[in-house]
């Protein structure tokens, strides 16, 4: 098993590199991990897998009933979605069923409903159902006043992002595959073995080369001489409340949808909170994921007719993600055989869902390319750590903590976390280099307080290894 973080990079040549460990370059390596005579290799320009828009989504599994029928993103995500709630229920990912309702507010919406039930339809999702007033209300009581209707969408799911993305890095490792944390691709040029990637940790050779660099795909697919789309980050803020806000919504509350997104949502998560948002501001500025006033007061307005009570509860975290939006409507997931090479890009935010169905296609557009896969051997299995509210967790297992104590002994009260899983985290085969990257493995310092009371104890457990 190899993660690096520093120092130089291997000098033999890979058989294919994956730039870019966001969920779908892990989902793309743990795929290409499945061929065992393959040298592989996964860098990633930060210090951890799931650092980009694959930290700060909505965190749903879609069934893809709006995707534009015909369109590649709808038979991917038609076909991730079910590839990814097999894989969550075997791999202890936690995933909850909760449905969707399109809520419409006026005529015009009501009225488009029903072409959103045959686009389902179409879509492979056939069991939508219309609501009327009367109906909708008695599935969401707290829903604001003035709701016409909806389209209950009944397969909609939730489920959590970074247990997903860091499941695919793990058994990635795991059946041999070499991943490279900071790890900046500078340039790109050819070489003897294929691709000569120049990063911020020295050379790279690798004979295939797949771009899932997610916000820098355009920059990567120009360096090979394209200009197939140009990435706009879309910036989506959103609000995370407090548990206690949890029983004011039953599904996953849309807006019927536009241009510009599915608009601003209201949506339980398998962490116990409810989301608010995202916005959707199109920028300049790659980096730009911090929050701003104007945007939080979109949210909190939006909410107020939403769910007003939402308003009351307290606000546990505010973040901000950037989507790889595109001027095109599809995925541009392209295969250039020449060149030995797949660019992945404009997967915004069905990307999750997506995620092993744009992996299986990828691999077989890289043997298109000439890449002899050989044999399939499956990877071994993994379990991840349960982050759900809605399964035990370690702390009310009695039999755990009998065998361990450590389990039974709270570091995070707020989320209810452990030193048995502070430690099994720490020595797992993707470990976090940072606090921030604990949390999302253990959910640590994402509660209420946001590690005021727990702080100085985690980063204690924390650096103890170190020293």
């Amino acid at each position: 098993m190899t993660v690096t973080a520093e120092g130089p990079l291997p000098a033999q040549p890979y058989d294919v590199t994956v730039v870019g460990a966001g969920v779908v370059g892990c989902a793309v390596a743990r795929e290409l991990a499945r061929h065992p005579r393959l040298r592989i290799a996964l860098v990633e320009a930060q210090d951890d897998v799931g650092q980009g828009t694959s930290k700060a989504n909505t965190a749903i599994l879609h069934t893809g009933f709006d995707a534009t029928p015909g369109s590649l993103e709808a038979r991917l995500v038609r076909d991730g979605s079910r590839r990814l709630a097999a894989y969550a229920a075997v791999s202890g990912i936690p995933v909850e069923k909760v449905g969707a309702l399109l809520v419409a507010w006026d005529e015009d919406q009501l009225a488009a409903l029903p072409r959103l039930a045959e686009k389902a339809g179409r879509n492979d999702c056939p069991d939508t159902r219309l609501l009327d007033a009367g109906g909708l209300y008695a599935r969401e009581p707290h829903l604001g006043p003035g709701a016409l209707g909806a389209l209950h969408v009944p397969g909609e799911s939730i489920i959590c992002p970074w247990t997903t993305t860091l499941a695919y890095a793990t058994q990635a490792v795991r059946a041999g595959v070499g991943l490279h944390l900071n790890t900046r691709v500078r340039d790109i040029g050819r070489s003897p073995h294929g691709h000569r990637l120049t990063t911020t940790r020295g050379t790279l050779h690798t004979r295939h080369l797949v771009n899932a660099a997610g916000l820098h795909a355009d920059t990567l697919d120009r360096a090979l001489g394209h200009e197939d789309f140009t990435v706009t980050p879309r910036r989506g803020q959103l609000l995370v409340h407090d548990k206690l806000a949890r029983r004011l919504v039953r599904h996953i509350l849309l807006p019927v949808p536009t241009a510009l997104g599915k608009g601003v949502l209201v949506a339980p998560t398998v962490h116990g909170n409810v989301l608010l948002g995202p916005t959707a501001e199109d920028l300049d500025d790659k980096r730009a994921t911090g929050s701003t006033a104007e945007g939080i007061a979109l949210l909190r307005e939006k909410g107020r007719r939403v769910l007003p009570a939402l308003l009351d509860e307290e606000v546990t975290a505010v973040y901000a993600g950037l989507r790889a939006a595109t001027e095109h409507e599809d995925y541009r997931i392209t295969a250039h055989p020449d060149q030995a090479y797949v660019t992945v890009g404009g997967i915004r935010s069905t990307g999750l869902t997506a995620s092993m169905a744009i992996a299986a296609h990828v691999v077989r557009l890289l043997a298109g390319t000439g890449l002899d896969l050989g044999p399939v051997r499956e990877p071994e299995p993994v379990r991840m750590p349960n982050l759900g509210e809605a399964f035990p967790r370690p702390y009310q297992r009695p039999e755990l903590i009998a065998a361990d104590p450590e389990y039974g002994t709270l570091v995070c009260h707020c989320e209810r976390v452990s030193r048995g899983e502070i430690r099994d985290a720490l020595a797992s085969t993707v470990p976090p280099r940072t606090l921030d990257g604990l949390r999302r493995r253990t959910r640590a310092r994402a509660g209420r307080c946001q590690g005021f009371y727990c702080g100085a104890s985690l980063r204690r457990l924390f650096e103890e290894p170190r020293r």
